[in-house]
């Protein structure tokens, strides 16, 4: 599965110290049937855990995501920070799903080259489908 996140996502990732190693987890959980909530739209909410804790107490991440084959990381928040989002935030993540969804491989390349996506890092984790 082809995982990556906004260039949105991908500040708050490195600024909360969430390693792609806990993005890989929770869209591995997601392709095993574990979601924790579907939006709707092609979209999912996820917990990922804060760095030595667990899910429970620390970040939701919303997904955009087509189940086997591609995900991009849309948004994500601290529990402790705030409850949950709203519905015109998730209104608006609808519309970036599905445009990230039905993107083609060529426009998925030129996102990447322009900054506009990050590829998630498997590492040494990777494996093929």
């Amino acid at each position: 599965m082809s995982v990556y996140k906004t260039r949105l996502f991908d500040k708050f990732a490195r600024r909360e110290r969430i390693a792609d190693a806990a993005l890989i987890d929770a869209v591995e959980r997601a392709a095993r049937g574990l979601v924790d909530a579907d939006l709707g739209g092609g979209v999912i909410k996820q917990r990922v855990a804060r760095p030595g804790q667990g899910r429970s107490g620390g970040y939701r991440t919303l997904i955009a995501i087509r189940f086997a084959d591609f995900a991009v990381f849309l948004f994500g928040f601290a529990k402790s920070e705030r409850e949950n989002i709203d519905d015109d935030e998730l209104a608006r993540l609808r519309v970036a799903a599905r445009s990230w969804l039905s993107a083609g491989e060529n426009l998925v390349e030129r996102a990447l080259e322009d900054g506009a996506l990050i590829e998630v890092d498997y590492g040494e984790a990777k494996r093929e489908p």
